[in-house]
């Protein structure tokens, strides 16, 4: 069975080893000359409920990509405010660990090669569209791509093209395959009829802060510097993606995070006021280079689905990640993977015309975000979920 996944972020990636561990033949498309996609420019694992989450994925066997980011680690247990035990991985060794690791398992991945179109019969994907007009086969289809941008959509809802990691305006806008299919895509709001949510963190330069700050920083992987009173805006808070860091500590602090780069948990912040801070007088954006005015928006690509991932009124198109809901965060990405693993399974019976796919019980840490995705979209409710807002969790096996 050929199983076609689309987009290699952290959820594509992790789908990518799920089927393969299911005995398929697994080709992997990616637009940029880079996997993990905004996994280059993450690194928080493992704080608050995400360690049992973590822990939950390596006892059901679908650990693999909690391992190198466990081993690519700089600091590990470390607590900032709102969050407990993190582990942050080191943004600038995690890429070529994770890459060679997928390709040792025999995963064709397909660089700088953006799927634009499918060949739909009935209500079954024959085969995709790469931009250079290339046509590739499948028998499953498994949608990746998030729910970032493209360029025109930070325009609208934004404050214009942050000239983040995705880099759009070189390797060309994010499709969603689902829309493309036929489907109507579900978007989310961080206010009342304001579409999407902007990216919550950015990458500072390490060596453009003070001698004293990195000091500081490498030895405890945290710093939590004063906001000047004339320059708090709590009302920010209510513009990120990563609702589990939209606490007033966020506001009224400058909070840097050790993750190779000095990991900046704010959306946006003006040059000009981040320098007057003490240490920072001479600091620069490296993520995104815009970083003064404004970050990528997220949440405007969601695609319709049941609980088995698989996409409603396609036979044999599934979702993860952000593509399937609301999931903030690199554990939760890769959470969405672990239903895949069966479903993708069952793609095998489906060829003799029989379609069921299996769901885990919700009683499992690692899928229970996956119905509660659906009750915020329909119900537009806070989305303060998931594992980085749930401070205590037990593993259920």
């Amino acid at each position: 069975m050929k199983v076609v996944v689309i987009g290699a972020g952290w959820s594509g990636l992790a789908a990518a080893i799920s089927a393969k561990k299911a005995g398929a033949e697994v080709s992997l498309y990616e637009k940029t000359d880079l996997v993990l996609g905004l996994g280059n420019v993450g690194g928080i694992m493992r704080n608050n409920g995400r360690y049992t989450a973590s822990e939950e994925l390596i006892a059901l066997g679908a650990g693999d990509l909690i391992h190198i980011t466990d081993k690519t680690s700089r600091h590990k247990n470390i607590d900032f405010p709102g969050h407990k035990h993190a582990w942050l991985y080191d943004v600038n060794k995690i890429e070529p660990e994770v890459r060679g690791y997928v390709e040792s398992l025999g995963i064709d991945i397909h660089f700088t090669s953006r799927v634009v179109d499918v060949k739909k019969e009935g209500s079954k994907i024959q085969g995709i569209y790469l931009s250079d007009g290339t046509y590739i086969e499948g028998d499953a289809f498994i949608e990746t791509t998030g729910s970032t941008g493209p360029m025109g959509n930070c325009l609208r809802y934004g404050n214009g093209c942050s000239m983040c990691v995705l880099r759009c305006p070189a390797f060309g806008p994010r499709i969603s395959l689902s829309a493309r299919a036929g489907v109507d895509d579900l978007q989310g709001e961080r206010e009342e009829d304001v579409l999407g949510a902007f990216s919550g963190s950015c990458k500072l330069a390490k060596e453009t802060m003070s001698q004293e700050l990195v000091e500081e920083l490498d030895k405890t992987g945290v710093l939590v510097l004063k906001v000047p009173r004339e320059d708090i805006n709590l009302d920010k808070l209510k513009m990120k993606v990563c609702q589990q860091y939209a606490l007033k500590e966020f506001a009224e602090n400058i909070v840097i995070l050790d993750t190779g780069h000095a990991k900046l948990m704010t959306c946006f912040y003006p040059l000009e006021k981040l320098r007057k801070i003490k240490g920072l007088e001479k600091v620069k954006y490296i993520d995104p280079y815009a970083g003064s005015k404004g970050n990528s928006i997220r949440y405007l690509s969601v695609a319709p689905r049941t609980d088995d991932m698989k996409v409603k009124e396609i036979d044999n198109l599934f979702c993860a990640g952000e593509k399937a809901g609301l999931f903030v965060g690199h554990t939760e990405a890769r959470h969405s993977k672990v239903q895949l693993f069966h479903s993708i399974y069952q793609v095998r019976i489906s060829q003799r015309g029989v379609y069921f796919f299996l769901e885990h019980p919700h009683s499992f840490i690692s899928i229970s975000p996956v119905e509660l995705s659906h009750v915020i979209l329909s119900t537009k409710d806070d989305i303060k979920y998931f594992f980085a807002s749930i401070s205590t969790l037990s593993i259920v096996l």
